[in-house]
Formats: structure tokens, C-alpha cells, sequence
């Protein structure tokens, strides 16, 4: 596990299984239609049972960079933001600012409904192709932006579960890298 501090939030990265956080929320990387997929998205889905699908059905859609919050469910969770993010087509000026965006409606969410406790999937990186090198360090921008901002939020943990050894180191990486150049990140001594 790899931690920082940005203000007053608490930024940590683990390896693991998304679907068995006992956060206030987890951030689904869902497709448009909110009804479940492959990936990260048919896990949640599954786990969380067949009371999360009534509900998506009744909120419709999600637009890229947008978020939406429903019940957890069967989740340990208490909620689940679902957040679509790009489908990395290469040049596109678009990727960046969608997946930022998701990352950013994602903690918002979070924010107005006083959630302290918010779990993060790699968004975009399987299934939608992004290259988690690119990906991490946008994710990160994201987070940071918003954690340290001169109003105050509820979130105090923004945790990043990553679901196997390649995507933590990748994670770690880029963590690490932006910490040695953006003051605003204190990384916890390992």
C-alpha cells in the first residue's frame, strides 16, 4: 500500500478487489446506459445484486465525465457512483478532459452527499483501452485539483483499488513521480 496526504485528504493505493471495500462509496466504471457490462462494471452489478439494476434503470443514462450515485446493495459500500469514462481512441483531444472529468463529478458526487470515504477503479484502462501510464497521472491531476482546494469537503479518503501486481506498480509509478515535482502531495514513508 502506497499513501499520501493532500490537505486534508488521505490518498492511498492498494491491490484488490473494488466489489469488497468498505468505503462509503465505490466508483463504478460504467458504460452510458448504467445497466451493467464487462469489466469492473458486471462485477459491481453482480455483486451488488439485482436491486442496483432497478434503480439504473429508473436514472437511464450517464454521459462521458459525468457521474451518478445509487445504493450499494449487496456491497459492503454504501453507495456506488457510477462514472463513465472515455474509450481511449489515440490523438484524441477528448480523453484527457473526459477522464478528468469522471474523476472530478466522481469526488463532487461524493462531496454533496458527505461521503468521507471513496474508492476508485483504474476508469477507462481495461476494457475502453487506456494506457494506464497515461491514464494514472490524469487520474491523479483530477484528485489532487480537487482535494486541494481552499473550500473545504468531506472527502477524507480517496483510495485507488487496483486489480492486479502490473496496474498497482504502474499506479505506484506515476504517484511517485508526480509527488517529486507537485509539493501538494506528501507521500507516507513506506
Amino acid at each position: 500500500m502506497l499513501r499520501a496526504q493532500i490537505k486534508d485528504t488521505i490518498l492511498e493505493l492498494v491491490k484488490g478487489d473494488i466489489t469488497k471495500q468498505e468505503t462509503d462509496a465505490i466508483v463504478n466504471a460504467a458504460n452510458t446506459t448504467l445497466m451493467g457490462g464487462g469489466g469492473v462494471d458486471g462485477a459491481i452489478h453482480n455483486a451488488a445484486g439485482g436491486g442496483l439494476k432497478a434503480e439504473t434503470r429508473k436514472i437511464g443514462r450517464c454521459d462521458p465525465g459525468d457521474a451518478k450515485i445509487t445504493g450499494g446493495y449487496n456491497l459492503k459500500a454504501k453507495h456506488i457512483i457510477h462514472t463513465v469514462g472515455p474509450i481511449y481512441k489515440p490523438n484524441s483531444i477528448d480523453n484527457e478532459r473526459v477522464l478528468a472529468s469522471a474523476f472530478r463529478r466522481s469526488l463532487e458526487l461524493a462531496a454533496e452527499n458527505r461521503l468521507k470515504t471513496i474508492a476508485f477503479p483504474a476508469i477507462s484502462t481495461g476494457i475502453y483501452g487506456y494506457p494506464r501510464e497515461q491514464a494514472a497521472p490524469i487520474s491523479f491531476r483530477a484528485i489532487v485539483e480537487f482535494a486541494a482546494q481552499p473550500e473545504p469537503n468531506s472527502v477524507e479518503l480517496v483510495r485507488f483499488v487496483l486489480y492486479d501486481d502490473e496496474a498497482y506498480a504502474d499506479f505506484v509509478t506515476s504517484l511517485r513521480a508526480m509527488a517529486a515535482t507537485d509539493p501538494r502531495i506528501v507521500l507516507e514513508a513506506e
